[in-house]
């Protein structure tokens, strides 16, 4: 074999080396990311999940088509995990939490799963469910501070991930202002995965996302507000007491100084 055949025959085994030692590291690295994607939706291969989803108010049985936008980002999700989901309607969704991966998306008007998760797990989160037009119509209350929607202008959506124990799968609540704000949540999600589970890992959080003029961007544009975890997880403040309420029994106390003097 002449040097020159010799050194063809190396280059030709080194790139063949150096090829496979890329594709195995590729592989490597692909698979822990998955891993790691499917650690923080609780999805492992094969498993099941479930999507619960309002009804529009106002007529029956319909899907407002921003939350059909939702589904279809957190679909594109699952499948990536390898695992299937199953929608569910929020009304005859009657199981626990922790079994497996749930996602609840809507309000506590329209998804009354929703209502119970907020109830049972954000104590701290106060939604003002009133019906009539006036400034506080769906607005947040969070421990001490209130945020009101702007329609089209600025609007907000909780974004949580909770867990009832270590083993257990996670619930996700997509709980919005506007159903547009469900969609955008699923987005911010979508894109920011990867950096919530470095920051978070396996353990809860419940974050305040702003929609920042829907009317225009639609659900793309969304600013992180506030990491309300820890005021959304504590029990809501009492009221406080009325001291202004007038003495129940002045008669009284006058009958028992006149008979001391």
């Amino acid at each position: 074999m002449t040097d020159d055949v010799r050194n063809i025959v190396l280059g030709v085994a080194a790139a063949g080396i150096s090829a496979t030692i890329g594709w195995l590291t590729r592989t490597y690295l692909w698979r822990r990311r998955l891993r790691r994607k499917q650690d923080f939706f609780g999805l492992p291969g094969n498993s099941e999940c479930m999507l619960v989803v309002n009804r529009e108010a106002g007529r029956d049985g319909a899907v407002h088509r921003f939350d059909v936008f939702a589904l279809l980002e957190l679909s594109a999700l699952i499948k990536d995990c390898g695992a299937n989901a199953q929608i569910v309607w929020h009304d005859i969704a009657q199981q626990g939490f922790g079994e497996r991966t749930e996602f609840c998306v809507g309000g506590p008007v329209s998804n009354r799963r929703m209502a119970a998760h907020l109830h049972s797990l954000l104590p701290g989160v106060k939604i003002n469910t009133d019906p009539e037009p006036g400034p506080d119509q769906g607005a947040f209350q969070i421990g001490s501070e209130r945020y009101r929607m702007e329609p089209g202008t600025a609007e907000y959506v909780l974004l949580a991930r909770l867990t009832a124990g270590q083993d257990a799968r996670p619930v996700f609540l997509f709980c919005g202002q506007r159903a547009i704000t469900n969609q955008a949540a699923t987005r911010y999600l979508a894109r920011h995965h990867e950096k919530l589970a470095r920051k978070h890992g396996g353990n809860s959080f419940c974050l305040l996302l702003k929609v920042v003029n829907s009317q225009a961007y639609g659900p793309d544009v969304v600013e992180l507000a506030a990491d309300v975890t820890r005021a959304a997880q504590a029990p809501a403040p009492l009221p406080a007491a009325d001291t202004s309420a007038p003495d129940p029994a002045p008669s009284k106390r006058r009958s028992r100084r006149t008979a001391s003097q």
